[in-house]
C-alpha cells in the first residue's frame, strides 16, 4: 500500500462530499470525488484505481448497488464500502453478495470512518495474521493465515482464497441481524462458522444454543424447541420452557435443518415471520427475539422438489447463504490445520506436541478426507495418544488404497472419492429410470411422475437437473420434388 492511499468518494449530496473529503484529507489521504454512480463507473472505466471507494447507497438514476455491481465488473478486486442513511438489512445483504467490504451508516463521526478505513486498508494490522510454518519443507506455507479462537476449544482458520473470502463475508453478515444458511458436507466446519458469526454479532453477549434436528424424533424435537405446559402429554408433570425461550435475544444454530419434519418446519416458519409461538398444551403465545443460523449438508433443490424441505422456509432462511468447501478443495490448509489441532490437543492433554515427518505429511496431503475437519481432528488425536507414526501412516495409506481399489472395481471414480462415485452411480440409475418412464408414457410428465412414485414437481426438477429433452420427431420425407 502506498504512503498516501487514494480514496474515491461517490455521493450526490455536495455537503456530504465536502464533509467526507475534509475528514480524509486531515489524515493525508489522496481524495477523488464523483457526484453520481455513472461518473464513478466512467472514472473507474477510464483507469482510476483507488485503494478504496466510499459509495453512497441512495443516489438517483444509478443507485449504490448498481454502481457497486458495475465497478466490480470492471475491477473485481476493487475494495468498496457502502454509505447509507438507513441500516436496511436486505439492502446490506445484497451489497455483501455483490462484493462490498463493509458499510457505514450516515451521518458518521470521524472515529467510525477511521475504524472502517483501518479494517479495509490495513488488513494485516486488524486481522492479526500469523506466518505459519510446518516442519516439513515441502509443505511450508508462508502466506498470511487468519486464525480466530472461539469458545470450547474451537478455532477458525483461513489460509485458502475460499476460506478468506468466507471470513470477509462473516465480518459483514454478522452485523446484520438476518438468518444465515450454512451449506457444506458433513464435518467441513459449519458449527465453527456459526460460532464465529455469533461472536462477531451484536448478540455476542447473549447465549448461542445448538439444536441437532436429526438427533430427536419430531415430537421430542418440538417440545425441545418450544417447551410444554404441565399435562400437555403423558409424563409432563410440570411446565418446561423450550430452547427458543432460553435463547431469547441470542442466537440459535439449527443443525441438520433438512432432517426436521415438514409439520415442524411450518411452526418454525411462523416463529421466523412473527417471532411468536405457543408451548405444547398452551393457548397463549410467547414472544421471542432469536437470530437463526441453519446448517445442512443436503441438496437443497432436490429436498424442495421432493417436499422434504418447505420452499417457503428455505426462502425465509436464505437471507444469506455460505457454501463451505470440503477439505479436499483447500488442501493448502491441511498442514496448518494439523499443526493447530496438535497444539490444542497437546495443551488439553498436558503433553508435548508431536511433529509431523515428511512422509506423514505426504500421506495426509494425498488422502481425500471424506470426513473433512472432523476426521482430520480425530486423526491427530489418535496420533497424539498412540504416538505411533508408522501406524498413522499405515492407517491413511490403507484408506487411500481401499478407496482406489473400490474405484477400480466399480470402473473409476471422480475426484470426490467414494462418496462422489456412489452419488454418480445413483444419478446414472435415476436418469435411466426417468428416461424409461418418460418414454413409456410418451412424455406425459404427470403419468411418468406417478409411475416413478414421485411428485410432479420433483420430476420437473429432475428433468431440469439431468437436462433431459424430448426426442426430436422424425421428419417426413419431402415428396414434393417427385410431384413436380
Amino acid at each position: 500500500m502506498s504512503a498516501n492511499p487514494t480514496i474515491l468518494i461517490v455521493d450526490d449530496e455536495p455537503s456530504m462530499l465536502r464533509y467526507t473529503r475534509t475528514l480524509l484529507e486531515v489524515d493525508r489521504y489522496s481524495v477523488e470525488t464523483a457526484s453520481s454512480g455513472q461518473e464513478a463507473v466512467k472514472r473507474v472505466q477510464d483507469g482510476l484505481s483507488p485503494n478504496l471507494i466510499l459509495l453512497d447507497m441512495a443516489m438517483p438514476s444509478m443507485n449504490g448497488l448498481q454502481t457497486l455491481e458495475q465497478c466490480k465488473k470492471i475491477r473485481p478486486e476493487q475494495k468498496i464500502v457502502m454509505l447509507s442513511c438507513v441500516s436496511d438489512t436486505s439492502t446490506v445483504v445484497q451489497a455483501i453478495k455483490l462484493g462490498a467490504l463493509d458499510y457505514v451508516t450516515k451521518p458518521f463521526y470521524k472515529a467510525e470512518l477511521d475504524a472502517v478505513l483501518k479494517r479495509c486498508l490495513e488488513p494485516e494490522k486488524t486481522e492479526k495474521p500469523a506466518k505459519a510454518t510446518v516442519e516439513a519443507h515441502r509443505y511450508t506455507v508462508s502466506d498470511d493465515v487468519q486464525v480466530e479462537n472461539l469458545e470450547d476449544d474451537f478455532f477458525f482458520l483461513a489460509a485458502s482464497p475460499q476460506m478468506k473470502q468466507i471470513r470477509a463475508q462473516v465480518s459483514l453478515v454478522a452485523k446484520v441481524d438476518v438468518p444465515v444458511l450454512l451449506l457444506g458436507e458433513s464435518g467441513v466446519g459449519k458449527e465453527i462458522l456459526a460460532r464465529l458469526i455469533h461472536k462477531m454479532s451484536i448478540r455476542a453477549h447473549r447465549p448461542l444454543l445448538k439444536v441437532n434436528c436429526a438427533a430427536l424424533p419430531a415430537e421430542l424435537l418440538e417440545s425441545e424447541l418450544f417447551g410444554y405446559e404441565a399435562g400437555a402429554f403423558t409424563g409432563a408433570n410440570r411446565s418446561k420452557p423450550g430452547k427458543f425461550e432460553l435463547c431469547n435475544k441470542g442466537t440459535m444454530l439449527l443443525d441438520e435443518i433438512g432432517e426436521m419434519s415438514t409439520g415442524l418446519q411450518a411452526k418454525l416458519l411462523h416463529v421466523l415471520q412473527d417471532g411468536t409461538f405457543s408451548r405444547l398444551g398452551s393457548r397463549s403465545n410467547v414472544n421471542v427475539d432469536v437470530r437463526i443460523l441453519a446448517a445442512t449438508n443436503i441438496n437443497i433443490q432436490e429436498a424442495i422438489a421432493n417436499r422434504t424441505l418447505r420452499e417457503d422456509l428455505y426462502y425465509r432462511l436464505n437471507a444469506f447463504t455460505m457454501q463451505i468447501p470440503p477439505l479436499r478443495e483447500r488442501r493448502e490448509e491441511i498442514p496448518l490445520l494439523l499443526k493447530h489441532f496438535m497444539n490444542r490437543l497437546a495443551e488439553r492433554y498436558a503433553t508435548t506436541p508431536l511433529s509431523y515427518s515428511e512422509r506423514l505429511l505426504q500421506s495426509c496431503m494425498q488422502y481425500h478426507w471424506p470426513g473433512n475437519l472432523r476426521e482430520l481432528g480425530n486423526f491427530v488425536k489418535r496420533y497424539l495418544v498412540l504416538q505411533d507414526e508408522s501406524m498413522a501412516i499405515a492407517e491413511l495409506d490403507a484408506k487411500s488404497k481401499g478407496a482406489i481399489a473400490e474405484d477400480a472395481r466399480l470402473g473409476g471414480a471422480p475426484e470426490g472419492g467414494l462418496k462422489s462415485l456412489v452419488r454418480g452411480l445413483k444419478d446414472e440409475a435415476e436418469l435411466k429410470a426417468i428416461e424409461q418412464a418418460l418414454t413409456a408414457t410418451n412424455w406425459n410428465r404427470k403419468m411418468a411422475a406417478a409411475r416413478l412414485n414421485i411428485s410432479y414437481k420433483a420430476l420437473l426438477y429432475k428433468i431440469k437437473q439431468y437436462q433431459i429433452v424430448p426426442p426430436v420427431p422424425a421428419r417426413m420425407p419431402d415428396t414434393r420434388a417427385g410431384l413436380r
